[in-house]
């Protein structure tokens, strides 16, 4: 259900893999105590790598974001999907190879720093990348899904639907992608979460024999770190909440849960069952008729990990998933 580790992650793991929006920071803002508390786990050793599916930004851009978040990071900490995505165009096509970019400048200098030749949609090329990129225009994409169409070789940097803009969540580049899927029917090779290539990519720029994928999606951090059989922080600093934890099937669940990145500093426990409940540091979680209660008292992360735990053993045991009604996060530790 939940993993335990009786040491701090920082300590037990090597290297955290953090995605950014809803972890790190969340719009322009930093996330409380974040720049902190990866302050104090890279004192005790952690690497700290920052990847994202965003492939429109360069790693420079997106460094100097986190430090003027107070966020130390350089570019080399940073790896981006277009930067997987270029790592796979260029196993394959190798050097100096052609290929359409149809993206922002963050796909352009990935290819190029992977001595690939970015060429427009029109030209001869060996493959076609795809990313993120609000000013690509539409001649151009309607260029490339016909070259799809006909058999050019496609890679897409992510499949993220949603995209946090200024002015609200727009729509991302894997709507590009389901447009260009349902146009061409070819399904292109993704570089980003919850794909594989990019923790891979991770791994090999920054370093690590233990890696973490530190996340606030399931459908992206946590079942790409499960499908790369790496182990996995949840934090809940951004998109899910209880009603998404709780439904979470076997392969969106994260190796350990917390409130948000103090998390890497502590040891993680596991709730224990105990007279048909589950238990953990004052909290006791049941289901009774189908209602999910976490009573007792103590820190947040444990009332966190009781709820998660119980919530899952009754989804597993009856297929639905337990009423909430009367299950509240408390607000502190």
């Amino acid at each position: 259900m939940l993993g335990t580790s009786e040491v701090p992650l920082a300590e037990g793991y090597d290297l955290a893999m953090l995605d950014l929006d809803g972890v790190v920071y969340i719009g322009g803002d930093a996330v409380p105590g974040a720049a902190e508390h990866l302050g104090a786990a890279r004192a005790a050793g952690l690497r700290i790598a920052f990847i994202t599916n965003n492939a429109s930004r360069t790693p420079e851009q997106v460094a100097l974001h986190l430090r003027e978040l107070d966020v130390d990071a350089a570019a080399s900490d940073v790896v981006t999907s277009a930067q997987a995505a270029a790592r796979l165009l260029a196993e394959r096509f190798g050097a100096g190879a052609r290929v359409v970019c149809l993206g922002a400048e963050g796909l352009d200098q990935a290819l190029r720093a992977s001595g690939l030749e970015p060429v427009d949609a029109e030209e001869d090329a060996a493959a076609i990348a795809t990313g993120y990129g609000p000013d690509v225009p539409w001649h151009a994409i309607m260029r490339a899904a016909v070259r799809i169409r006909d058999g050019l070789p496609w890679v897409a940097s992510n499949t993220d639907h949603t995209f946090p803009a200024a002015f609200g969540v727009a729509p991302g580049h894997g709507v590009q992608v389901e447009m260009l899927r349902n146009f061409t029917g070819v399904e292109p090779v993704v570089a980003g979460k919850p794909a594989r290539p990019l923790l891979d990519e991770s791994i090999r720029r920054v370093g690590g024999r233990r890696p973490l994928m530190v996340g606030d999606r399931l459908d992206t951090d946590i079942e790409g770190a499960n499908a790369a059989d790496i182990d996995s922080l949840l934090v809940l600093t951004g998109v899910t909440g209880l009603a998404e934890l709780a439904r979470a099937r076997g392969e969106l669940r994260p190796t350990y849960v917390a409130t948000d990145l103090h998390g890497l500093l502590e040891p993680q426990p596991a709730p224990q069952d105990a007279a048909g409940a589950r238990r953990l540091g004052g909290w006791s979680g049941t289901v009774d008729d189908g209602r999910l209660e976490v009573t007792g008292a103590g820190s947040a992360g444990d009332w966190w990990r009781v709820a998660a735990v119980t919530a899952w053993q009754h989804l597993d045991a009856t297929g639905e998933p337990a009423d909430l009604a009367a299950a509240t996060p408390p607000s502190d530790g």
